[in-house]
């Protein structure tokens, strides 16, 4: 288990601008999407792995936190990142759905913390602005920014493993200023590191 150390050497990394890990991912009970990208702003990324934990709507909800806090552990372990980027869940109509999102996200964030890693928080609309310049961009739009950007020779499927490889290529160009910012702060520790990408709302999509 990562202590501070490695939260402070992770941080510093990314206000460097040095090549950073980041695992992405695009939370969900059913299906929870999850992308390592290899990269820093203005050099070409790298897929390290991609791939969806399923989980079985006939289990109960803890049975099904619990396999999906299992199957992040085990890519914790095997590519073992610098930061974690969680899709920021915002507010929906069905709530029974943003509820098992917010529970899927609260599981990826604390698996991070238990390693020390640094936890960014995106909107949909941030990853989608980062890989395609609109934040309105739909899910087709999206695949094939990631798809074009990590030259890859087949797009990532299903759609929620494109969408953890948007969150992941959105912090390794955002993390670095994000970090900068955030050490700049009055009374900020030197070395600390805060959870990134606050949004303006919580309800932003």
């Amino acid at each position: 288990m990562s202590g501070a150390f490695g939260t402070v050497a992770n941080t510093e990394r990314m206000i460097e601008g040095a090549a950073v890990r980041v695992l992405g991912v695009d939370p969900g009970l059913t299906r929870c999407g999850v992308g390592v990208v290899d990269g820093a702003p203005g050099t070409p990324l790298t897929l390290v792995a991609v791939d969806v934990i399923r989980t079985s709507p006939d289990d109960d909800v803890p049975v099904r936190l619990l396999g999906i806090e299992a199957g992040l552990e085990a890519l914790l372990d095997e590519v073992r990142p610098d930061a974690v980027a969680v899709e920021r869940v915002f507010s929906q109509h069905n709530v029974r759905t943003v509820m098992g999102t917010a529970q899927a996200a609260g599981v990826a964030m604390l698996a991070a913390a238990r390693r020390g890693l640094p936890v960014a928080l995106h909107t949909p609309s941030e990853a989608k602005a980062a890989v395609t310049g609109s934040g309105r961009a739909d899910k087709a739009q999206v695949t094939a920014m990631v798809t074009r950007l990590l030259r890859l020779d087949a797009a990532p499927r299903p759609a929620d493993a494109a969408d953890a490889l948007a969150l992941a290529i959105c912090h390794v160009w955002r993390g670095g200023a994000q970090a900068r910012l955030a050490a700049a702060r009055p009374g900020a520790r030197p070395g600390a590191a805060p959870v990134h990408g606050r949004s303006r709302g919580g309800s932003t999509q």
